[in-house]
């Protein structure tokens, strides 16, 4: 077993950098699909199998904003603190304006990620948090479709890590690519960008959460946040 763990550890460090180098060129991309036509060539339709066995697709998704991430539920470290993060993030979102964000875990190891398991393990970050997984050939689809990288490390058939992209991408109501998250952005960060992606969303649909001054309504959380940022920073 000590043999075991140490080659995967050496396999991780190898697989880290080809995974940062990975996540670098998606930024690079994303930033660049954005600026030349307004919209990345990021995301697509997908059919995948809910934490309750019960199908779902992208189009479940469609009416609110939600934030997709992929990782695997025996990641020993980075997937748990990367879903606390967001999940402290949407928090904030929706006590700023309303907007229940949707979470979302997508399983890159179908090999053990049954739905009863993603059951149990989304549920100790957010009571809505959605788990998906699907056949290899499903979750190989839709992590193209999302650019994002994975690699097993390991040789055997159940003891093993599965190296991977530290993304979070923001879709939109009407189920578009809006912008990601990476490893380096905060809580707070990410809770005041979505929040300000949710305000401009409905100045550009006002039937959207009719009735509510979501530009306001940040304004004032963000403000509000800001004495308590200052004396955490302060400590």
């Amino acid at each position: 077993m000590r043999t075991l763990i140490l080659a995967l550890m050496a396999g991780a460090g190898v697989t880290y950098a080809t995974r940062l180098y990975t996540d670098q060129k998606l930024q690079q991309v994303t930033a660049k699909s954005q600026q030349v036509v307004g919209q990345a060539s990021v995301g697509g339709p997908f059919e995948l199998t809910d934490q309750d066995g019960k199908p779902f697709s992208n189009k479940d998704l469609l009416g609110e904003f939600a934030l997709l991430y992929f990782g695997f539920t025996h990641c020993p470290d980075i997937c748990p603190d990367e879903l606390e993060k967001v999940a402290e993030a949407i928090n904030t979102v929706e006590k700023w304006t309303g907007v229940p964000v949707q979470l979302v875990f997508i399983s890159v190891d179908p090999q053990r990620d049954t739905p009863a398991l993603i059951k149990s393990y989304v549920k100790e970050f957010h009571p809505r948090m959605i788990g998906l997984t699907g056949s290899l050939d499903k979750i190989k689809a839709v992590s193209k479709s999302y650019r994002v990288y994975y690699n097993k490390t390991g040789e055997s058939d159940t003891d093993y890590l599965v190296d991977h992209s530290i993304i979070h991408y923001l879709i939109s109501p009407e189920g578009e690519f809006v912008t990601f998250f990476g490893k380096n952005a905060d809580a707070p960060t990410i809770a005041k960008q979505i929040s300000q992606h949710v305000a401009d969303w409905q100045a550009e649909h006002p039937g959207y959460h009719k009735g509510r001054d979501m530009k306001a309504m940040v304004a004032a959380g963000a403000a509000a946040a800001e004495p308590k940022a200052a004396a955490t920073v302060g400590k």
